[in-house]
């Protein structure tokens, strides 16, 4: 079982990276509402993280702290929610705002998440209520930390193809990245710009 990983931050592809870890590079999952705190390549980067094992695959989840962790361990015990619905839903929601969506029975934001209908939507907020009853609602979100400021064809490219790995059609995140940026902001601004954009 891999628990945490410290390394250099050699790749950040949303929704995944590349830390390497005593010569030895992990490929890591990652929701892309965290992106915007990673560091730049080349700096150390600490992850905590969760390991699934199946037949076809063995997959490397990574988060910034073990809350989110284990909120998205709360989430994968939800019947019909596997790994990568779990991460879709901490990507497109940030753990405070899906806790208030928990605890409010917001049925609507928590269906504009790709591959969450109403159906599951039901069953996230029936089957989770009870067990995030002690997780605290802050009242205003605080916004996340700004990345660093790359050319902006890549940054564009880069975002868009993050919202399209993450369930969003092509031409909606193509739509939606237009609709934000204003110049120079970085890939990972981007995404949670559209992110927020979309949640509305």
């Amino acid at each position: 079982m891999i628990g945490r990983l410290r390394g250099v931050l050699v790749e950040k592809r949303p929704p995944e990276v590349l830390v390497e870890c005593h010569g030895v590079g992990y490929e890591v999952l990652v929701p892309l509402s965290a992106f915007p705190s990673l560091p730049d390549a080349g700096k150390e980067v600490t992850l905590h993280c969760h390991f699934v094992v199946r037949e076809d695959a063995q997959l490397l989840f990574g988060f910034h702290d073990k809350d989110d962790r284990a909120m998205f361990r709360e989430l994968i015990k939800v019947n019909g929610v596997g790994p990568k619905l779990a991460l879709a839903v901490l990507s497109g929601l940030p753990r405070d705002e899906f806790v208030r969506c928990i605890h409010d029975g917001d049925l609507k934001l928590l269906s504009k998440v790709p591959g969450v209908g109403k159906k599951t939507a039901e069953r996230l907020v029936i089957e989770m209520r009870d067990r995030l009853k002690d997780w605290d609602v802050p009242s205003i979100l605080q916004p996340v930390a700004s990345g660093t400021t790359v050319s902006q064809s890549s940054a564009t490219q880069e975002a868009v193809s993050a919202l399209v790995a993450l369930g969003y059609k092509p031409q909606d995140a193509s739509k939606v990245i237009s609709q934000v940026e204003t110049g120079g902001e970085s890939a990972e601004e981007l995404i949670r710009l559209a992110l927020r954009h979309m949640a509305k």
